[in-house]
């Protein structure tokens, strides 16, 4: 199966995990989805695992050969594997795209990356996937583009490990971000061992 493109509130509500990273999904129904959802099953430790894995999965919105992908060439870097993980992650375009703030989230941006609308040291990239090293700068290829303009003025607060600059109207992926900057309800060391059964 591709990517998920059912509704999210649902599949927060059956992790137990805002996948949006707001937190609204839970707010108003904190129980599984379904006529049952009240009561959880106590999981083994091979479902604590694969629950692990579909949280992070389904909030970066990958496929599970995307997913694996990415964690395989994770580990062949120097350091924590998941660490290296969860910064490979975050280092794909369309998550810069929407830490930037220029997409409300992350589905909206990898839409705006596929289009054509977002550019990396000035020149275009498709390709949400394209892994972004620190120093790029990002901006929108497509000059005023209605959503990208309105979604930068309602935003609020960043990351520290970007910076946006509102003179040129473009970020700056300034560093790979720190493990405590990242979320702290993911413990990335389940997935490793998941996928090391």
């Amino acid at each position: 199966m591709s990517r998920y493109l059912g509704p999210v509130y649902k599949k927060s509500r059956r992790l137990g995990f805002s996948v949006l990273e707001t937190g609204k999904e839970l707010a108003k129904r904190p129980t599984a989805p379904g006529q049952h959802g009240t009561s959880r099953k106590k999981l083994s430790e091979y479902g604590v695992q694969l629950q692990e894995k579909q949280k992070v999965k389904n909030m970066y919105g990958l496929s599970e050969k995307q997913f694996r992908k990415t964690f395989d060439k994770a580990g062949k870097k120097k350091g924590i594997h998941g660490t290296n993980f969860l910064i490979a992650l975050e280092s794909r375009l369309d998550n810069i795209v929407y830490r930037l703030g220029m997409a409300k989230t992350r589905a909206a941006a990898r839409q705006l990356v596929n289009h054509g609308h977002i550019a990396v040291n000035g020149k275009r990239v498709d390709i949400p996937s394209f892994e972004v090293k620190p120093g790029m700068v990002i901006s929108a290829k497509t000059e005023n583009h209605p959503v990208i303009t309105e979604n930068l003025s309602n935003t609020t607060s960043r990351v520290s490990f970007v910076s946006w600059d509102d003179k040129k109207q473009e970020g700056t992926y300034l560093r790979y971000p720190e493990r405590e900057e990242l979320n702290m309800d993911i413990n990335e060391s389940m997935i490793v061992e998941f996928y090391n059964r």
